[in-house]
């Protein structure tokens, strides 16, 4: 059964640092990309960033790019995104999800990804 487990979520305060991570079971994700997208209430679902083994420099949307860092932990088996310098406008569920075997060029296309997450919760708030 293929699914995936957000977890590391939480309050954090603006400024601060959150390490977020996806659990994948079920599929052997080194042959998909692994995206991590966020949806805050009353917007779309948006697009952070994609790993693949296949490329070597993970896309960001501009919003987190310096900021947030996608990276696989091959010990855990999970694929990881590190927010810093978080910012109210951070607060949303952020979800995981598994695609093709690359990012690609579309790599910020919700309907790319066929297995999604539960998600989990990420509130900036002092």
């Amino acid at each position: 059964q293929v699914q995936l487990v957000e977890s590391g979520g939480g309050l954090v305060q603006p400024g601060g640092s959150l390490k977020l991570s996806c659990k994948p079971s079920g599929f052997d994700a080194g042959g998909h990309a692994i995206a991590w997208f966020r949806q805050a209430p009353g917007k779309e679902r948006e697009a952070l960033s994609c790993s693949s083994i296949w490329e070597e420099s993970p896309p960001y949307s501009e919003a987190v790019k310096g900021r947030f860092a996608i990276s696989r932990d091959g010990v855990n088996k999970t694929v990881d995104l590190q927010l810093d310098s978080v910012i109210p406008e951070d607060t949303a569920v952020y979800f995981c999800a598994a695609g093709p075997l690359r990012c690609g060029q579309f790599w910020n296309q919700p309907a790319r990804f066929t297995s999604w997450g539960q998600g989990t919760q990420v509130t900036v708030a002092s």
